[in-house]
């Protein structure tokens, strides 16, 4: 286990603490989770559980970023949802797994024994409230992507999806996405083209437009920089700032 890993068993210095579903917590309910949880450390591609697995945990990812993805009975796969720092795997309550879920970066969760869990949400109200609001939200989330994927141009798109991931990490951080906003893009761009329904070519041809235009600038692979906010919401698509979920 490495050392990154030991050092987020201290609850207060999880990255995720303040969003994650324990956020509400008191220091003996803590203490309730301490005794239910481990930690589990994923490589680039590598497989967190496979729809119709049977669940043995529930988790909160910790730090990276893994998708959620289903297969059709011909073979094909469909990307259908990415987990950020913060999100939850599992569904209380349900045996087994309904998606697939796969390692984009280096991941890192918080494993809860699923059974002891389903048990605290009944006796921990704070657990189960927050649980909900986070389900809500994923909701929320999820209608949104519908609208993205739906009806939106390529160029909406990727504005959009740079827009969902500046304001989480934002958030994270206990911040503000403003001009001169900076954050590492979390996915490829062959990832972005799946999530997405794009080509490869027409998500670089889109990334390199939004960067002529000034309203992102690149530094590295990953590093993405928003001059100005407002005008990376312009890009979206959306009628107002505060449109797309965080």
């Amino acid at each position: 286990m490495s050392s990154a890993v030991i050092d987020l068993k201290n609850c207060d210095n999880c990255p995720i603490r303040h969003r994650a579903v324990c956020a509400r917590c008191e220091p003996d309910e803590l203490e309730q989770l301490e005794d239910i949880k481990f930690y589990r450390t994923y490589d680039a591609g590598q497989p967190i559980m496979w729809a119709g697995d049977q669940m043995e945990f529930v988790a909160s990812v910790v730090t990276g970023i893994a998708t959620l993805s289903q297969t059709m009975e011909d073979g094909r796969t469909q990307m259908v949802g990415l987990l950020l720092p913060s999100d939850f795997i599992g569904r209380p309550g349900r045996v087994r797994a309904s998606y697939d879920v796969t390692a984009v970066s280096e991941v890192t969760i918080c494993c809860f024994r699923r059974k002891p869990f389903e048990t605290m949400m009944v006796t921990t109200p704070h657990i189960g409230q927050r649980l909900l609001e986070m389900t809500l939200d994923e909701l929320d989330a999820a209608r949104e992507w519908m609208l993205i994927l739906g009806r939106k141009t390529a160029r909406e798109k990727i504005a959009s999806l740079l827009a969902i991931i500046a304001r989480r990490e934002a958030s994270l951080h206990l911040g503000k996405t403003g001009d001169g906003f900076a954050f590492d893009l979390p996915l490829t761009r062959e990832a972005m083209a799946d999530y997405l329904g794009l080509t490869l070519e027409t998500v670089s041809r889109q990334i390199s437009a939004l960067k002529r235009d000034g309203v992102i600038a690149l530094e590295g692979k990953r590093r993405v920089i928003v001059p100005d906010f407002d005008a990376l919401i312009d890009e979206t698509g959306d009628d107002a700032d505060g449109g797309l979920l965080s």
